[in-house]
């Protein structure tokens, strides 16, 4: 039996008639760039995600990006973050002109550990940017005790997150801004690279806005030096259109993670993700940590299993970001996981019968 990591074909063949519909609609308007449906999506993920305001930006990435710019934070500032994430976390501070500080990872979450933030604050730092990892938020409250001790932004990286929930508030709300992606591969992905920043900050948002367009208030007038961050209109329509399954979407990643866990119940060779009582995951991935994990995914992979690896090298081990003087063993929780994280096959068109096939070829494997 083949079980693919993510099979968006499946999905696509649900939502085709709809998908192409909503194209059509941009092609004839042929308004393909911050057209209508930029405007009326970036409504309703305010919405979605209890946000005052949204911006339709070119990437999650660049949501990240214009974020720090609009915020002020460039040449000789820190920013603190967590080594256990996607590049772009960590690029886009070094990009902006900042200097990116590493803290370890909780070992059970794999998110941001808050009780070695305040010891990696500095007079220099003026930002926290917490990743809520593989779906699940990280402790808020605490980040945000810290970040009004300090006088600090906090950003939150929820490029994974979208509908994920920490003591019933959203991804993106409680922090001063906060990052989605729609990279397609995303629980809510577009038909190529778009992004959404978000904010309870009505003066912030406006600012984002004129930093999308080359940071051009009016015609040819330039406030600030901003970017070519505008989101495609073909994206933004098709987003729409998977918007309003995305609720069902992700209730069944959380079942297929259930059966996950109730499978590796009574086998202690396999540890599943912690979900905090208080946290509601949208199990962007479902990621098992275990030992052996190259030749237990070689194993998968000849019988026709996909998995994926997040991440194999943590960020301060990267060749890029060797001259911030970080070595081995300076974050071993971090370290810890790139040897044992296992991403399994978790999107929405499962069946049962795969996931239990997946469950049996691991514990074969493990037995």
């Amino acid at each position: 039996m083949n079980v693919p990591l993510l099979d968006l074909k499946a999905q696509f063949a649900t939502i085709r008639d709809e998908t192409i519909s909503a194209v059509e609609v941009v092609m004839d308007s042929q308004y393909f760039c911050n057209g209508p449906a930029v405007r009326d999506l970036e409504k309703k993920l305010a919405e979605y995600c209890h946000c005052a305001e949204a911006i339709g930006v070119s990437s999650g990435t660049d949501a990240l990006l214009i974020s720090l710019m609009a915020l002020g934070i460039g040449d000789g500032d820190e920013v603190i973050t967590t080594p256990f994430t996607f590049f772009a976390t960590a690029g886009c501070i070094w990009r902006a002109g900042a200097r990116p500080v590493f803290v370890d990872i909780e070992p059970d979450t794999f998110n941001i550990d808050p009780a070695q933030i305040a010891s990696a604050i500095t007079d220099k730092t003026k930002a926290i940017m917490p990743v809520h990892l593989f779906g699940q938020m990280s402790e808020m409250d605490a980040i945000m005790e810290i970040a009004r001790k300090h006088d600090l932004y906090v950003i939150e990286d929820a490029a994974q997150s979208i509908g994920a929930t920490y003591h019933d508030r959203q991804a993106c709300s409680v922090g001063t801004v906060g990052a989605l992606s729609f990279y397609p591969t995303k629980n809510l992905g577009a038909m190529g690279d778009a992004g959404m920043v978000l904010t309870n900050d009505v003066q912030l948002a406006e600012k984002i806005r004129i930093f999308r367009n080359h940071g051009q208030g009016s015609t040819y007038m330039h406030k600030w030096i901003g970017g070519n961050f505008r989101m495609d209109t073909i994206c933004a329509a098709g987003l729409l259109v998977k918007l309003s399954y995305l609720n069902d979407w992700s209730a069944a990643r959380g079942r297929h993670a259930a059966l996950y866990n109730e499978s590796f119940a009574d086998f202690e060779s396999v540890t599943t993700p912690t979900v905090r009582d208080y946290n509601h995951s949208i199990y962007n991935q479902y990621v098992i940590r275990v030992a052996k994990r190259d030749e237990l995914r070689a194993f998968l992979g000849e019988n026709g299993i996909s998995s994926g690896i997040y991440y194999p090298l943590s960020l301060h081990q990267q060749e890029c970001f060797a001259s911030l003087g970080y070595k081995k063993g300076d974050f071993p929780q971090s370290e810890q996981a790139t040897e044992e994280v296992l991403a399994l096959p978790v999107y929405p068109e499962l069946t049962d019968e795969q996931i239990t096939h997946v469950a049996n070829k691991i514990k074969e494997f493990l037995t």
